[in-house]
């Protein structure tokens, strides 16, 4: 049976495609209702706009490692479930709030409910570790970056026509039933089972927290992985708030005329995760991590070089085409790799390294494009991705074992 129509008829997969769908449907409508909402009660005031992502994207640094700590103590089923049913409480109080005239309170519902993801996310990686076997995790995580992807695109548009067409309240008491649903079907997944645990008593949560970070260090394949997803954090964020300035100073058009290069990018972004989980069963999880590497460092230098908008659209295209093999490949990896005892440690550290290097860079890229031309830039962002295929190419040392996935990772 392909291994593509087999994952499918796997019960976990089922469950968790269902729950992500509901949980993407509120994240989506919450964000995006919240900044409508602020945007009118405050007349557009920045400030205030900007606390909208301080209380989105906050959490990651501060509870992504330690909700991976506790995604090894708890048990994972229960944990996302409480997770999802924590999220809806906190949305409907806001909704209580609201109705009392505390308009403020829209902030809270993002927060508790980043808050509550950091510690849902690794869960779910752990239990994928449990239900999903190893030759089936690259197709595993290419359905849920295909979902993810397709909510980049449609995300926006429901958030905002729910808005308008229902306003704040019906919004945040729609995404505290969407959030029900998702605890709802993660019901129908497998019992934690006691195995699933780990049974063995940490002396504290420091200590947790040390052997992680140990047990990343001291494996050199998990230790690359994720070096090579930080620079690519590094690279992305170079160029992510540049995008505009491709489009009046390399192609000399209008800002307004940005639309034309982030169309093939949306386009490209869900035809790559499509044809990724076609393909995830024929191609082991390395070697689409370096196509994805190659191409879009060739890609972005190509963004930086073109002064042709349909070369510029067709970069844009392929770059986003093969995006989802990066993070597909590189999670696949990590998921074969690490020890289910580990795996919410090891997806903890990861998400704040990756985020962390994206803010950095994005921080620093209005400066240097005050230093540097436009090309200079993205030619530095399309070296990052060469540094991360130049970490990965030890990986390459036997052939079929750690670029296979099927590999033990090796200590140091």
């Amino acid at each position: 049976m392909p291994s593509s129509i087999r994952i499918l008829r796997n019960g976990f997969v089922r469950a968790i495609l269902i729950s992500n769908v509901c949980s993407q449907l509120g994240i989506w409508i919450r964000n995006f209702a919240v900044l409508l909402y602020v945007m009118d009660m405050t007349g557009g005031d920045a400030f205030a706009i900007s606390m909208i992502s301080v209380a989105e994207y906050g959490p990651i640094f501060l509870f992504a490692f330690i909700g991976g700590v506790f995604a090894d103590r708890w048990r994972p089923k229960a944990t996302i479930v409480w997770c999802e049913i924590l999220s809806a409480c906190s949305v409907f109080i806001v909704f209580l709030m609201l109705e009392s005239g505390s308009w403020g309170a829209v902030f809270f519902a993002t927060l508790c409910s980043s808050i509550l993801s950091q510690f849902a996310q690794p869960s779910g990686m752990k239990l994928f570790k449990i239900h999903v076997p190893d030759e089936d995790a690259s197709i595993g995580m290419s359905l849920l970056q295909t979902l993810f992807s397709l909510f980049m695109i449609i995300g926006p548009i429901l958030g905002t026509w729910v808005f308008q067409q229902w306003g704040i309240s019906s919004a945040l008491v729609l995404t505290s039933g969407l959030f029900m649903l998702s605890a709802l079907s993660m019901l129908f997944v497998p019992k934690d089972q006691e195995t699933s645990i780990n049974t063995v008593a940490a002396p504290s949560i420091i200590q947790d927290m040390a052997d992680g970070v140990r047990y990343v260090l001291f494996k050199r394949d998990l230790l690359r992985l994720s070096l090579c997803f930080m620079v690519v954090g590094l690279g992305v964020g170079l160029i992510s708030p540049l995008s505009v300035f491709l489009v009046t100073e390399r192609l000399g058009l209008s800002a307004q005329d940005l639309q034309w290069i982030t169309i093939p990018y949306g386009v490209g972004e869900i035809l790559g995760g499509i044809v990724t989980f076609m393909l995830a069963s024929r191609i082991a999880p390395g070697r689409l991590l370096i196509m994805g590497l190659i191409v879009n460092g060739a890609g972005i230098l190509l963004l930086g070089l073109s002064t042709i908008l349909w070369l510029t659209m067709l970069s844009q295209f392929l770059i986003a085409l093969l995006q989802p093999a990066i993070f597909i490949g590189n999670h696949a990896l990590v998921m074969q790799q690490t020890e289910q005892a580990y795996i919410g440690r090891v997806t903890g550290l990861r998400t704040p390294l990756m985020t962390g290097a994206m803010l950095i860079t994005m921080g620093c890229s209005g400066l240097l494009k005050q230093a540097m031309s436009l090309t200079s830039i993205y030619a530095l962002a399309g070296a990052c991705f060469l540094v991360g295929f130049l970490m990965i190419i030890p990986l390459l040392h036997d052939g079929n074992h750690a670029m296979s996935g099927r590999g033990e990772a090796t200590e140091t």
